[in-house]
Protein backbone atom coordinates (compact mmCIF):
# COMPACT_ATOMS: atom_id res chain seq x y z
CA UNK A 1 0.00 0.00 0.00
CA UNK A 2 1.38 3.43 -0.95
CA UNK A 3 1.10 5.63 2.02
CA UNK A 4 -1.00 8.86 2.51
CA UNK A 5 1.40 11.92 2.36
CA UNK A 6 0.39 13.86 5.30
CA UNK A 7 3.04 16.85 4.91
CA UNK A 8 3.12 20.19 4.35
CA UNK A 9 4.22 18.95 0.52
CA UNK A 10 4.60 16.83 -1.64
CA UNK A 11 1.09 15.57 -1.44
CA UNK A 12 -1.29 12.59 -1.98
CA UNK A 13 -2.28 13.50 -5.97
CA UNK A 14 -5.34 11.83 -7.63
CA UNK A 15 -5.44 9.56 -10.05
CA UNK A 16 -6.15 11.88 -13.14
CA UNK A 17 -3.16 14.13 -11.83
CA UNK A 18 -0.80 10.70 -11.94
CA UNK A 19 -2.14 9.70 -15.11
CA UNK A 20 -1.69 13.27 -16.71
CA UNK A 21 2.00 12.82 -16.86
CA UNK A 22 1.97 9.82 -18.50
CA UNK A 23 2.05 11.20 -22.18
CA UNK A 24 5.76 12.80 -23.08
CA UNK A 25 5.50 16.31 -24.31
CA UNK A 26 8.16 18.50 -26.59
CA UNK A 27 9.02 21.53 -24.88
CA UNK A 28 8.63 23.56 -27.74
CA UNK A 29 5.61 22.08 -29.69
CA UNK A 30 2.90 24.29 -29.82
CA UNK A 31 0.02 21.80 -27.69
CA UNK A 32 2.66 22.13 -24.88
CA UNK A 33 2.75 25.80 -25.29
CA UNK A 34 -1.24 25.99 -25.20
CA UNK A 35 -0.54 24.31 -21.70
CA UNK A 36 1.71 27.14 -20.10
CA UNK A 37 -0.64 29.39 -21.42
CA UNK A 38 -3.58 27.72 -19.57
CA UNK A 39 -1.78 27.53 -16.60
CA UNK A 40 -0.38 31.01 -16.30
CA UNK A 41 -4.13 32.16 -17.12
CA UNK A 42 -5.75 29.94 -14.01
CA UNK A 43 -3.33 30.72 -11.60
CA UNK A 44 -4.12 34.16 -12.26
CA UNK A 45 -7.78 33.43 -11.91
CA UNK A 46 -6.88 32.56 -8.86
CA UNK A 47 -6.14 36.01 -7.16
CA UNK A 48 -8.10 37.50 -9.07
CA UNK A 49 -4.84 39.34 -11.06
CA UNK A 50 -6.25 39.31 -14.37
CA UNK A 51 -5.45 42.61 -15.79
CA UNK A 52 -3.02 43.72 -13.61
CA UNK A 53 -0.42 40.81 -12.63
CA UNK A 54 1.78 38.54 -14.54
CA UNK A 55 2.36 34.82 -13.88
CA UNK A 56 6.01 33.72 -14.23
CA UNK A 57 6.23 30.32 -13.78
CA UNK A 58 10.00 28.41 -12.82
CA UNK A 59 11.64 25.39 -12.79
CA UNK A 60 12.25 24.14 -9.21
CA UNK A 61 11.14 23.92 -5.77
CA UNK A 62 9.34 27.12 -4.31
CA UNK A 63 12.31 28.43 -2.93
CA UNK A 64 13.70 28.46 -6.45
CA UNK A 65 11.12 31.19 -7.46
CA UNK A 66 11.04 32.64 -4.33
CA UNK A 67 14.66 33.33 -4.02
CA UNK A 68 13.85 34.57 -8.12
CA UNK A 69 11.25 36.87 -7.42
CA UNK A 70 13.42 38.95 -4.49
CA UNK A 71 16.66 38.78 -6.82
CA UNK A 72 14.87 40.13 -9.56
CA UNK A 73 11.71 42.98 -7.97
CA UNK A 74 14.39 43.81 -5.28
CA UNK A 75 16.66 46.37 -6.86
CA UNK A 76 20.89 45.68 -6.04
CA UNK A 77 20.65 48.62 -3.37
CA UNK A 78 16.84 47.52 -2.11
CA UNK A 79 16.31 46.85 1.31
CA UNK A 80 14.17 44.33 2.51
CA UNK A 81 12.22 43.88 5.99
CA UNK A 82 12.08 40.17 6.73
CA UNK A 83 9.40 39.75 10.06
CA UNK A 84 10.31 36.59 11.18
CA UNK A 85 8.28 34.29 13.08
CA UNK A 86 9.20 30.72 11.80
CA UNK A 87 12.26 28.46 9.30
CA UNK A 88 10.62 29.77 6.30
CA UNK A 89 10.82 34.25 7.31
CA UNK A 90 14.38 32.78 8.25
CA UNK A 91 15.17 31.38 4.89
CA UNK A 92 13.95 34.50 3.02
CA UNK A 93 16.38 37.14 4.68
CA UNK A 94 19.15 33.80 4.19
CA UNK A 95 18.55 34.36 0.39
CA UNK A 96 18.32 38.48 1.00
CA UNK A 97 21.84 38.21 2.56
CA UNK A 98 23.06 35.95 -0.03
CA UNK A 99 22.15 38.25 -2.54
CA UNK A 100 23.66 40.79 -1.00
CA UNK A 101 20.24 43.03 -1.00
CA UNK A 102 20.21 45.03 2.80
CA UNK A 103 18.20 43.01 5.35
CA UNK A 104 16.51 44.39 8.47
CA UNK A 105 14.70 41.46 10.52
CA UNK A 106 11.90 41.88 13.32
CA UNK A 107 11.66 39.19 15.45
CA UNK A 108 8.58 37.36 16.71
CA UNK A 109 8.58 33.62 18.96
CA UNK A 110 7.36 31.32 17.16
CA UNK A 111 3.90 31.26 18.35
CA UNK A 112 3.27 34.66 17.60
CA UNK A 113 1.80 36.51 14.96
CA UNK A 114 3.48 39.20 12.45
CA UNK A 115 1.55 42.44 14.05
CA UNK A 116 0.63 45.08 11.38
CA UNK A 117 1.68 47.93 13.49
CA UNK A 118 5.35 46.99 13.98
CA UNK A 119 5.85 46.96 10.39
CA UNK A 120 3.91 50.04 10.31
CA UNK A 121 6.40 51.48 12.98
CA UNK A 122 9.55 49.93 11.77
CA UNK A 123 8.77 51.38 8.25
CA UNK A 124 8.18 54.68 9.92
CA UNK A 125 11.01 54.46 11.49
CA UNK A 126 13.70 53.38 8.60
CA UNK A 127 12.73 54.97 5.11
CA UNK A 128 15.25 53.28 3.27
CA UNK A 129 13.15 50.24 3.35
CA UNK A 130 11.94 49.08 -0.10
CA UNK A 131 10.08 45.67 0.49
CA UNK A 132 8.27 44.02 2.91
CA UNK A 133 8.57 40.45 2.54
CA UNK A 134 6.27 38.17 4.48
CA UNK A 135 4.95 34.51 4.75
CA UNK A 136 1.65 34.20 4.58
CA UNK A 137 1.23 30.89 6.41
CA UNK A 138 4.43 29.24 8.20
CA UNK A 139 5.35 26.23 7.35
CA UNK A 140 7.24 24.92 10.50
CA UNK A 141 4.18 26.22 12.67
CA UNK A 142 0.97 26.25 10.56
CA UNK A 143 0.58 30.09 11.80
CA UNK A 144 -1.03 32.51 9.81
CA UNK A 145 0.23 36.02 9.31
CA UNK A 146 -2.49 38.66 8.76
CA UNK A 147 -1.37 39.67 5.10
CA UNK A 148 -4.72 41.97 4.15
CA UNK A 149 -3.87 44.11 6.72
CA UNK A 150 0.55 44.23 6.46
CA UNK A 151 -0.55 44.75 2.36
CA UNK A 152 -2.46 48.04 3.90
CA UNK A 153 0.65 49.30 5.88
CA UNK A 154 3.44 48.67 2.95
CA UNK A 155 0.82 50.12 0.29
CA UNK A 156 0.78 53.28 3.36
CA UNK A 157 4.48 53.62 3.25
CA UNK A 158 4.96 53.05 -0.35
CA UNK A 159 6.72 49.78 0.09
CA UNK A 160 6.78 46.89 -2.25
CA UNK A 161 5.11 43.39 -1.17
CA UNK A 162 6.55 39.95 -1.34
CA UNK A 163 4.69 37.37 0.02
CA UNK A 164 5.26 33.38 -0.13
CA UNK A 165 2.50 32.37 -0.04
CA UNK A 166 3.45 28.48 -0.44
CA UNK A 167 1.36 26.89 2.17
CA UNK A 168 -1.72 28.98 1.58
CA UNK A 169 -2.39 29.81 -2.18
CA UNK A 170 -5.44 28.17 -3.88
CA UNK A 171 -6.88 27.62 -0.15
CA UNK A 172 -6.59 30.68 1.38
CA UNK A 173 -7.91 33.82 -0.16
CA UNK A 174 -5.54 36.58 -1.50
CA UNK A 175 -7.14 38.80 -4.08
CA UNK A 176 -5.46 41.50 -5.78
CA UNK A 177 -8.64 43.61 -6.22
CA UNK A 178 -8.07 44.36 -2.84
CA UNK A 179 -4.91 43.19 -0.99
CA UNK A 180 -1.61 44.96 -3.03
CA UNK A 181 1.06 43.22 -3.50
CA UNK A 182 4.28 43.02 -5.73
CA UNK A 183 4.38 39.53 -5.79
CA UNK A 184 3.11 36.22 -4.38
CA UNK A 185 5.16 33.25 -4.41
CA UNK A 186 3.58 30.05 -4.19
CA UNK A 187 4.72 25.93 -6.04
CA UNK A 188 2.88 23.03 -7.55
CA UNK A 189 3.34 20.76 -5.04
CA UNK A 190 0.66 22.28 -2.09
CA UNK A 191 -2.47 23.60 -2.40
CA UNK A 192 -3.12 22.98 -5.90
CA UNK A 193 -2.46 19.31 -5.34
CA UNK A 194 -0.15 18.82 -8.63
CA UNK A 195 3.25 17.50 -7.75
CA UNK A 196 6.38 19.20 -7.02
CA UNK A 197 9.07 20.89 -9.88
CA UNK A 198 7.64 24.40 -10.26
CA UNK A 199 7.62 27.49 -8.18
CA UNK A 200 5.18 30.49 -9.98
CA UNK A 201 5.51 34.36 -9.23
CA UNK A 202 2.23 36.17 -9.67
CA UNK A 203 3.53 39.83 -9.81
CA UNK A 204 1.92 43.09 -10.17
CA UNK A 205 2.65 44.10 -13.87
CA UNK A 206 4.61 47.40 -13.00
CA UNK A 207 6.57 45.86 -10.68
CA UNK A 208 7.99 43.59 -13.29
CA UNK A 209 8.20 45.98 -16.13
CA UNK A 210 10.58 48.01 -13.57
CA UNK A 211 12.79 44.71 -12.42
CA UNK A 212 14.80 44.72 -15.80
CA UNK A 213 18.78 43.86 -14.82
CA UNK A 214 18.33 43.33 -11.06
CA UNK A 215 18.51 40.01 -11.37
CA UNK A 216 22.00 38.14 -9.97
CA UNK A 217 21.21 35.71 -12.10
CA UNK A 218 19.75 34.22 -15.78
CA UNK A 219 18.46 31.34 -14.65
CA UNK A 220 16.35 33.12 -11.91
CA UNK A 221 15.63 35.88 -13.93
CA UNK A 222 11.75 36.21 -13.73
CA UNK A 223 11.79 39.72 -15.81
CA UNK A 224 13.99 37.99 -18.75
CA UNK A 225 11.64 34.77 -18.25
CA UNK A 226 8.56 36.52 -18.81
CA UNK A 227 9.98 38.76 -22.14
CA UNK A 228 10.92 35.37 -23.40
CA UNK A 229 7.36 33.76 -22.71
CA UNK A 230 5.28 36.48 -23.99
CA UNK A 231 7.34 36.65 -27.20
CA UNK A 232 8.10 32.67 -27.93
CA UNK A 233 4.84 31.55 -25.65
CA UNK A 234 7.53 28.98 -24.76
CA UNK A 235 9.97 28.71 -21.66
CA UNK A 236 13.48 30.06 -21.73
CA UNK A 237 14.91 26.85 -20.94
CA UNK A 238 14.12 22.71 -20.61
CA UNK A 239 10.74 23.06 -18.69
CA UNK A 240 9.70 19.77 -16.57
CA UNK A 241 7.32 19.12 -18.85
CA UNK A 242 4.97 15.94 -16.92
CA UNK A 243 5.42 18.84 -14.01
CA UNK A 244 3.81 21.05 -16.07
CA UNK A 245 1.17 18.97 -17.59
CA UNK A 246 0.05 17.67 -14.31
CA UNK A 247 -0.36 20.93 -12.11
CA UNK A 248 -2.35 21.89 -15.81
CA UNK A 249 -4.68 18.59 -14.74
CA UNK A 250 -4.71 19.24 -11.27
CA UNK A 251 -5.98 23.03 -11.57
CA UNK A 252 -8.92 21.89 -14.20
CA UNK A 253 -9.83 19.37 -11.12
CA UNK A 254 -9.42 22.13 -8.73
CA UNK A 255 -11.73 24.92 -10.91
CA UNK A 256 -14.51 21.60 -11.57
CA UNK A 257 -14.22 21.10 -7.59
CA UNK A 258 -15.65 24.83 -6.82
CA UNK A 259 -12.29 26.59 -6.52
CA UNK A 260 -10.86 28.15 -3.91
CA UNK A 261 -13.84 27.91 -1.36
CA UNK A 262 -14.13 24.27 -1.96
CA UNK A 263 -10.75 23.60 -1.49
CA UNK A 264 -10.00 25.80 1.27
CA UNK A 265 -13.24 23.97 3.19
CA UNK A 266 -12.13 20.90 2.38
CA UNK A 267 -8.82 21.43 4.44
CA UNK A 268 -10.84 23.32 7.07
CA UNK A 269 -12.55 19.92 7.88
CA UNK A 270 -9.30 17.76 7.44
CA UNK A 271 -8.32 20.31 10.09
CA UNK A 272 -10.87 20.16 12.74
CA UNK A 273 -11.23 16.48 12.29
CA UNK A 274 -7.42 16.27 12.81
CA UNK A 275 -7.06 18.54 16.17
CA UNK A 276 -10.46 17.20 17.67
CA UNK A 277 -9.22 13.79 17.16
CA UNK A 278 -5.70 14.08 18.32
CA UNK A 279 -6.49 16.29 21.39
CA UNK A 280 -8.44 13.04 22.20
CA UNK A 281 -5.51 10.76 22.14
CA UNK A 282 -4.28 13.51 24.68
CA UNK A 283 -1.95 15.51 22.16
CA UNK A 284 -2.25 19.18 22.31
CA UNK A 285 -1.73 21.04 19.14
CA UNK A 286 1.13 24.09 19.27
CA UNK A 287 -1.04 27.28 18.26
CA UNK A 288 -4.38 28.58 19.50
CA UNK A 289 -7.10 28.04 16.79
CA UNK A 290 -7.34 31.77 16.12
CA UNK A 291 -4.15 31.56 14.85
CA UNK A 292 -3.80 28.12 13.53
CA UNK A 293 -4.44 27.82 9.26
CA UNK A 294 -5.66 24.80 7.86
CA UNK A 295 -2.92 23.77 6.18
CA UNK A 296 -0.47 21.63 8.52
CA UNK A 297 -0.77 21.72 12.38
CA UNK A 298 1.93 21.25 14.82
CA UNK A 299 1.43 18.94 17.94
CA UNK A 300 3.93 18.48 20.99
CA UNK A 301 5.47 15.31 21.24
CA UNK A 302 4.50 12.68 23.92
CA UNK A 303 5.87 13.62 27.12
CA UNK A 304 6.96 9.87 27.82
CA UNK A 305 10.36 8.51 28.34
CA UNK A 306 8.57 5.83 25.67
CA UNK A 307 8.06 8.17 22.72
CA UNK A 308 11.12 8.33 20.00
CA UNK A 309 9.92 10.36 16.97
CA UNK A 310 11.38 8.04 14.33
CA UNK A 311 9.86 4.62 15.91
CA UNK A 312 6.65 6.50 16.01
CA UNK A 313 6.85 7.86 12.27
CA UNK A 314 7.63 4.21 10.98
CA UNK A 315 4.88 2.52 13.07
CA UNK A 316 2.57 5.08 11.72
CA UNK A 317 4.05 4.53 8.12
CA UNK A 318 3.40 1.04 8.31
CA UNK A 319 -0.18 2.10 8.71
CA UNK A 320 -0.33 4.22 5.93
CA UNK A 321 0.56 7.60 6.82
CA UNK A 322 3.57 9.58 6.21
CA UNK A 323 3.83 12.14 9.15
CA UNK A 324 6.18 15.69 9.18
CA UNK A 325 9.03 16.00 11.85
CA UNK A 326 8.70 19.24 13.75
CA UNK A 327 10.73 22.34 13.11
CA UNK A 328 10.31 24.63 16.06
CA UNK A 329 14.02 24.88 18.25
CA UNK A 330 12.38 25.11 21.48
CA UNK A 331 10.08 21.92 21.68
CA UNK A 332 9.70 18.50 20.35
CA UNK A 333 7.04 18.52 17.80
CA UNK A 334 6.02 16.53 15.17
CA UNK A 335 3.58 18.08 12.11
CA UNK A 336 0.54 16.80 10.52
CA UNK A 337 -0.31 18.32 6.91
CA UNK A 338 -4.54 18.63 6.09
CA UNK A 339 -3.57 19.23 2.27
CA UNK A 340 -4.21 16.66 -0.74
CA UNK A 341 -6.01 13.71 -1.29
CA UNK A 342 -6.72 11.23 1.75
CA UNK A 343 -8.45 8.48 0.38
CA UNK A 344 -12.46 7.35 1.55
CA UNK A 345 -11.14 6.77 5.51
CA UNK A 346 -9.50 10.47 5.58
CA UNK A 347 -8.40 12.58 8.46
CA UNK A 348 -10.16 10.39 10.61
CA UNK A 349 -8.09 7.29 9.24
CA UNK A 350 -4.63 9.15 10.10
CA UNK A 351 -6.02 9.88 13.67
CA UNK A 352 -6.68 5.83 13.90
CA UNK A 353 -3.17 5.30 12.90
CA UNK A 354 -1.95 7.09 15.42
CA UNK A 355 -4.00 6.15 18.63
CA UNK A 356 -2.88 2.80 17.76
CA UNK A 357 0.95 3.28 17.44
CA UNK A 358 0.75 5.38 20.82
CA UNK A 359 -1.14 2.43 22.67
CA UNK A 360 1.51 -0.10 20.69
CA UNK A 361 3.95 2.08 21.93
CA UNK A 362 2.92 1.84 25.35
CA UNK A 363 2.22 5.74 25.67
CA UNK A 364 -0.87 6.00 27.55
CA UNK A 365 -2.33 9.39 28.18
CA UNK A 366 -5.10 9.90 30.19
CA UNK A 367 -7.46 10.85 27.00
CA UNK A 368 -6.00 8.40 25.15
CA UNK A 369 -6.97 5.69 27.35
CA UNK A 370 -10.56 7.17 27.25
CA UNK A 371 -10.67 6.10 23.35
CA UNK A 372 -8.55 2.82 23.78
Amino acid sequence: MTPYLLTPGPLTTSARTKESMLRDWGSWDGDFNQITARLREGLLRIVHGEGTHECVPLQGSGTFAVEAAIGTLVPRNGHVLVPVNGAYCQRIAKICKVLGRKLTTFEYAEDAQVRPEDIDRLLAKDPSITHVALVHCETSTGILNPLHEIALVAQKHGKGLIVDAMSSFGALEIDARRTPFDAVIAASGKCLEGVPGIGFVLARREALQASEGNCHSLAMDLYDQWVYMGKTTQWRFTPPTHVVAALDSALTQYFEEGGLAARGGAYQRNCKALVEGMAKLGLRSFLPPEIQAPIIVTFHAPDDPKYEFKQFYNAVKARGYILYPGKLTTVETFRVGCMGQLGERGMEGAVEAVRDVLHAMGIRTQAAEAVL
